[in-house]
């Protein structure tokens, strides 16, 4: 059993499909068909199972996967003590963020850290907030950066923005007409939601319970898991939406969007660290220099 082997089995378990590991991994359909083969022909185990053209992981693939999250974890905080000693001269940082910070708040934070340490290989994901605080948890990433206050055990959440949250949508809805609105007025509208474990769905669904409402009592045209097609949707003239304010602003500065006539949502961002594992120097850099 290699590290190789491994990778390829975690990547094909998220996925649940070949082709997209193979995709991701940058590497032949076949290669990966055959890593993985090779790891249940050599312990005479099965790890998926194949139903049509499709695969599943079942049990044993779900207890094995546990384990060889954790063996990579533990391969990577190695391999970071040994680059610490180069002194941030090399090495790697691993990033995850959620949809809004990926897109619209890490890009200057990124570029900053790059021409400081340019010997530092950045390497980036992204994924909803749950996404994000299971990749922390798993040792998959040594940072995330999320919307929405994460209760993963053994991760802790920094503060380290504040985000502004605001309803919007097309300039011929009725909500446009700068009249003040409240969620109390949310049942009145068609609605264009993100998905579950998303920070914007979080923040949704808090703003919801404190005003005592239930999102079944709601009008919920569609649900979309990216902000830009979302966005989209809302300014082709279907409902309304809660999002950050960074992402519609350009929309909002031509006229493609109006601002509902309601309070802002204040939303914190938090950096997450596992508490446990190894710390590189790297990220505890990149954790310092944003918080400055």
């Amino acid at each position: 059993m290699t590290l190789e082997q491994l990778r390829i089995f975690i990547e094909v378990a998220a996925r649940q499909h070949i082709t997209k590991a193979a995709n991701h991994l940058n590497m032949t359909q076949s290669a990966v068909s055959a890593a993985i083969a090779a790891l249940e022909t050599r312990h005479s185990v099965t790890l998926f199972d194949r139903v049509g053209r499709s695969i599943a992981l079942n049990r044993t693939g779900q207890l094995f996967l546990r384990e060889a999250q954790a063996v990579l974890a533990s391969a990577k905080a190695a391999e970071a003590a040994l680059m610490d000693l180069s002194g941030l001269m090399h090495g790697e940082l691993t990033i995850m963020a959620s949809q809004t910070i990926g897109g619209y708040w890490l890009s200057p934070r990124l570029a900053e850290f790059r021409r400081d340490y340019p010997g530092i290989e950045l390497a980036i994901r992204i994924g909803n907030t749950a996404e994000v605080s299971d990749a922390v948890a798993n040792g998959e990433v040594e940072v995330g950066l999320i919307e929405w206050p994460s209760d993963r055990r053994g991760v802790s959440a920094r503060q380290v923005a504040l985000d502004e949250m605001i309803v919007v949508v097309a300039p011929d809805h009725p909500w446009a007409d700068g009249k003040p609105h409240s969620p109390a007025d949310f049942p009145q509208t068609q609605w264009v939601l993100r998905e579950q474990g998303s920070g914007t769905r979080l923040a949704f669904e808090s703003l919801l319970q404190q005003a005592g409402l239930d999102i079944d009592a709601l009008d919920v045209a569609m649900v979309l898991p990216e902000n830009e097609p979302l966005v989209g949707v809302v300014e082709a003239g279907i409902g309304a939406t809660l999002t950050s304010r960074s992402v519609v602003a350009m929309k909002l500065h031509n006229g493609l969007l109006t601002e509902v006539n309601m309070p802002p949502l204040p939303r914190p961002f938090f950096l997450l660290r596992h508490e446990e594992r190894y710390r590189s120097k790297a990220a505890d850099t990149f954790d310092m220099m944003i918080s400055g």
